[in-house]
């Protein structure tokens, strides 16, 4: 790769407390930008002053809806490093999302090194509060000026960054989650398992229906016979039924969590069962109604882990563990985030320092 050009801010933008601003909406000072043509290539990798884009009223973008996007975070450690969580599987995980949405990969090599050097020119953005981090969001787009269906031939990769604390206003509180019986999100053949944002526009119309009535998030039923559970709202699911750690399969129309690969680790490292297969809505409410439903949780990298207090369908409510976060929840948090943010041992090899 092009030796990445850095063009530091003039005007750098005022720190502010982490914790009176809603998830993702302060952003940092840079961003990095590479520009892509069919026959040249990714070219140009650039650190730049954070600010708009310019593109054509006729890109494909805005059409044609060509784009990807991950999210990962760089944490603060207590001697006062930061480092990153596996991003190595989200530089995979976002070329597996560009084949899937015919948009060109980038080597792995090249993806990681400007994940580094964007994070170590905004290092003192990296909050140091409890529970604060720094979102990290690289995405790509096509940016053809041409109206017509086509692969993109032009494109645009970029990373930005903004410190964030909790996603949910009730941190590892349980949230109320509605399953959703009317629309789905994604059927196996389709984009399902890629992470673009078709996905998460698809499930705007749930999503607002579910807030209306006091919900945080939806629940998301398979899209043809509306019968076993996929994934909550942008995150992966997990329930613990009569010892058991039951999550749904990756089939193809469910995103394959980072988050979600990290616990189920966490759970074998500690001899706990886990079985990753379809789990039916019955089965699931039959687990809750006779009590071997012991505990259920949405986990994802904005929210990190989200223990679930009550489900809600066909207008009955159905409370879990007492709405209480469960024993097992809270120590996946606790090892997940101490791993994460360096204040426990990293068995795994899982994070990577910055500086």
């Amino acid at each position: 790769m092009e030796k990445i050009r850095v063009e530091k801010t003039s005007a750098p933008k005022p720190k502010f407390d982490v914790s009176k601003v809603g998830f993702g909406t302060v952003f940092s000072d840079h961003m990095f930008i590479m520009d892509y043509e069919k026959n040249k290539g990714w070219y140009d990798p650039r650190i730049v002053p954070f600010a708009p884009f310019s593109i054509s009223p006729a890109a494909t973008v805005l059409h044609y809806a060509p784009e990807i996007f991950e999210g990962m975070k760089a944490y603060r450690t207590p001697e006062g490093k930061v480092q990153l969580f596996r991003p190595i599987e989200n530089v995979k995980r976002m070329n597996i999302s560009a084949e899937r949405m015919c948009l060109p990969q980038i080597e792995e090599e090249m993806m990681m090194e400007a994940l580094m050097e964007i994070v170590k020119a905004d290092q003192d953005w990296v909050p140091s509060e409890p529970d604060t981090s720094l979102y990290i969001r690289p995405f790509m787009f096509g940016t053809d000026e041409q109206l017509g269906i086509h692969t993109p031939h032009h494109c645009i990769f970029s990373i930005i960054t903004c410190p964030v604390g909790s996603y949910f206003r009730e941190g590892i509180n349980p949230v109320r989650i509605a399953i959703e019986k009317d629309d789905v999100r994604a059927v196996k053949g389709g984009t399902g398992y890629a992470k673009c944002g078709g996905n998460y526009a698809a499930s705007l119309r749930a999503g607002e229906r579910a807030a209306a009535q006091g919900y945080s998030q939806v629940l998301w039923l398979d899209g043809v016979e509306r019968k076993y559970i996929e994934e909550a709202g942008g995150m992966n699911v997990m329930f613990k039924i009569d010892g058991k750690v039951v999550t749904p399969a990756l089939l193809g129309s469910v995103l394959a969590g980072i988050t979600r690969k990290s616990l189920i680790e966490i759970l074998k490292n500690w001899n706990i069962p886990v079985e990753e297969r379809l789990i039916s809505l019955d089965e699931l409410l039959d687990a809750i109604n006779t009590g071997r439903l012991e505990e259920c949780w949405c986990c994802g990298t904005a929210a990190v882990i989200s223990p679930i207090g009550e489900l809600a369908y066909d207008n009955k409510k159905y409370i879990i563990n007492d709405f209480k976060t469960g024993s097992l929840t809270r120590k996946l948090f606790d090892e997940l985030t101490g791993i994460q943010w360096g204040k426990r041992p990293d068995p795994f090899g899982w994070t990577v320092p910055v500086v």
